[in-house]
């Protein structure tokens, strides 16, 4: 059997569909249960559900052979997986925002940037060879810059749509990303076979 942690939500269960399609599950999880975990009827795929940020550290760290994860997390906590499959689920960018009179290159101090990707957020302005100073924070990162806790954000955009109502503007995209099938390097040499059948059909 093998072990596949999702990420709770929409991903999950744009994932379970897709699993569905491809004859590795036989029913769907029951929308709205509360559990955490769900067995294939024929015992070949058990599903965990975490958290998104979770996904890469119960893979690398073998409670499960392999997950669901966007490649703004993988890139962003570097960890050690195999990423054989782009599943083109999930796509949205990692983009630098802030009011439209915002200028990068104005300020003479660190830039203030407030984000849920630090180790992103730093290469990218560093490689622009500008000074920051990151703010971390874990949600409604669009608040910052309108109440002076930063000068700008760098968050993931789908639409637009919440930077637009919040009278931000979206300047540049840092990143793109879509959900990545990823394994566990033990995992993917010991259960070859099992992971093999499985990724080649993610691939078709």
């Amino acid at each position: 059997m093998l072990t596949l942690a999702l990420p709770k939500g929409r991903l999950a269960e744009e994932t379970a569909v897709l699993l569905l399609s491809k004859g590795w599950l036989k029913t769907l999880p029951s929308e709205g249960s509360k559990e955490l975990t769900f067995v294939s009827e024929d015992k070949r795929l058990r599903l965990l559900f975490v958290r998104s940020q979770d996904v890469c550290t119960y893979v690398e760290e073998a409670a499960a052979d392999a997950g669901i994860v966007g490649w703004d997390i993988l890139r962003e906590g570097g960890f050690d997986l195999i990423a054989p499959v782009d599943l083109k689920l999930g796509a949205c960018r990692l983009s630098l925002a802030s009011f439209p009179d915002f200028d990068l290159f104005a300020k003479r101090s660190k830039v203030r940037v407030a984000t849920k990707y630090p180790n992103l957020t730093r290469e990218y302005f560093f490689s622009k060879g500008i000074s920051c100073e990151i703010i971390k924070l874990y949600g409604s990162i669009e608040l910052a810059p309108i109440v002076g806790l930063s000068d700008c954000i760098v968050d993931l955009v789908s639409t637009g749509g919440t930077l637009k109502a919040n009278g931000l503007k979206e300047f540049e995209s840092i990143l793109y990303s879509t959900a990545r099938f990823v394994c566990n390097r033990s995992a993917f040499y010991h259960k070859h076979t099992e992971l093999r059948s499985l990724i080649e059909s993610l691939e078709n």
